[in-house]
Parts: C-alpha cells; structure tokens; sequence
C-alpha cells in the first residue's frame, strides 16, 4: 500500500516553537547541534525545511546562514523585525550556485518528502565538497513519533540505520549519529523544567527511546564521478548502424 506523506504547514511548525513544549525541544536538540557544529566561522549554512529555530545561534559566528523553506511548506518572515533570511524553494530545484554551501541542516523534510532521491541529491550539488550534512528526524522507536500533536508525530521516522543506509544511497557517507529530545512530549511544568535531567539519563541509558535521530554525513566524490561517467558512457555509446532488410525479389 501506498503511504502518502504530507508537509506540516509552517504555521502550525511557528505555533510548536512558540510553545512551552517546542521551546523545550529546541533547547534541548539545539544543544546536541553544537556539539556536533561546535564552531563555525565564516561558513555558509542553509537550513532546508524549518531550521529557523535552530540557525539563529549560529548567525553571530558564520559568514551567511539562510533558511529555505519549501513550497509545500508554506514559508515565514525570518528573523522577526530584521531584514529576512529566509527563502521559499522547490526542494528538488535548490536555487543555490553548485558547491555554494559550507553546511546543510535538514530538519522537518526528510520525513515529509514524497522524493528523497532527488532533494538529496540537490543537496549534495549545493554542498561544497568539504562540507557537512546535518539530518534531523523522528526516531522511529521514540515516543514523540507516536504523538501526532508535535512535528515530529508527522511523516516517515526512522532508525539510526535506516537513515544511514538512506545517507549512503544517496552519495553521503554518514560520520556521526547521535541522538537527543528523551523528555516525554508532556506540557507538564514539572516535566519540562526537569528536561536537562531526562536528556543526561536518556544519553546514558536509554538511547534507543530518543525522540530525534540525528546523523552528520559527507559527499562522497568519489562515488559520485564514477556514477556521473557510467552514465556518460551509456548515454554517449555508439549504437551500430542497422542494414535495412532486402524485400525478396518476386
């Protein structure tokens, strides 16, 4: 059976981070981000998807960061009362140079995207070839992929391996996985403001049940101009000439 997957409307992504439960989440994936992207001076960042609530700690440090959000999306003003950061795009059509981006954060998108091929591989066009890629999502086994009143009870989770085996189909080769967001999707004061508490014993003890799986990767270049010249070859093979066929005399 075909599983139709749909993108969670902008609106409704603002309205989570601007709650007490989102504000929550982002600290607590935020923090797992910079380690992972301790430091980043100068560098490009595109954030694909809705990263906004995860970028604005990097503007003070890198050379640009941008926030392209997608079509089916829906896009928002971003950052509020400052000149706007943010673009709408067609995630498989990136209006980007080739090699133009230092790091690619990919957050509410994967899940959501009915081509995965194809936005991948826009993504690893814009990528400059030292670059990072940085994929968010639902952890299939968490709980907060099976609580549809958050973003990330929406689209297609995954397990750490599964992502990785997506990576690596898609010219990626994946360095690191880690994990983050172990406090229960619950607007309880108690619950929220013991989140640091949850994340440290979730990091310890319970990894499996993570809300989020998130896996840096590279390009593989290699890979990719031995995949680029097997099609050139079959595209440009010489095919023999055909001799057309006598009608048999009478």
């Amino acid at each position: 059976m075909l599983v139709r997957v749909m993108w969670i409307d902008v609106v409704d992504l603002r309205d989570f981070y601007a709650s007490s439960l989102g504000q929550v989440a982002r600290r607590m994936i935020r923090r797992q981000l910079r380690e992972l992207w301790p430091s980043v001076a100068g560098e490009s960042i595109l954030g694909l998807g809705y990263a906004a609530p995860y970028l604005a700690g990097f503007r003070s440090e890198a050379g640009r960061v941008l926030a392209a959000m997608p079509a089916q999306q829906g896009v928002l003003h971003w950052p509020a009362d400052e000149a706007g950061l943010t673009t709408l795009v067609d995630e498989l059509d990136l209006p980007f140079p080739d090699l133009s981006m230092d790091r690619v954060l990919l957050v509410h998108a994967l899940e959501c995207a009915e081509q995965v091929r194809p936005m991948l591989r826009e993504i690893w066009r814009v990528l400059s070839d030292s670059g990072r890629l940085l994929v968010i999502v639902p952890n299939r086994r968490g709980i907060w992929a099976r609580i549809e009143r958050t973003p990330f009870g929406h689209g297609l989770p995954y397990t750490p391996g599964q992502l990785s085996r997506v990576l690596r189909d898609n010219l990626f080769t994946p360095i690191e996985s880690h994990r983050a967001l172990f406090v229960p999707p619950a607007h309880s004061r108690m619950i929220l403001s013991s989140a640091p508490a949850w994340e440290e014993v979730g990091q310890r003890l319970f990894k499996t049940f993570s809300g989020v799986v998130m896996t840096e990767a590279v390009k593989q270049i290699y890979a990719a101009s031995a995949d680029t010249a097997r099609v050139r070859e079959r595209r440009y093979m010489p095919v023999a000439e055909r001799t057309p066929r006598m009608s048999p005399r009478r």
